[in-house]
């Protein structure tokens, strides 16, 4: 059986956790920050864990992580 390839987007965009759960950045923060309270703001910084009815999607792109 031949090899699978990863979806070369997926890698640029999710990481994984040393117990093998999925980070990746936030959502929400290209455009119209003006409108958002600072609070999002704040809170929307760094990376985030994925939740995980999505965390199945991101396996099926990266099938040897």
């Amino acid at each position: 059986m031949p090899k699978l390839k990863s979806k070369s987007g997926a890698k640029k965009r999710f990481s994984f956790t040393g117990t093998g759960k999925v980070k990746s950045n936030q959502a929400g923060k290209r455009h119209n920050m003006r409108k958002r309270a600072p609070r999002m703001i704040r809170d929307s910084r760094g990376t985030a864990l994925l939740d995980k009815a999505d965390v199945g999607h991101v396996l099926k792109f990266l099938p040897y992580r």
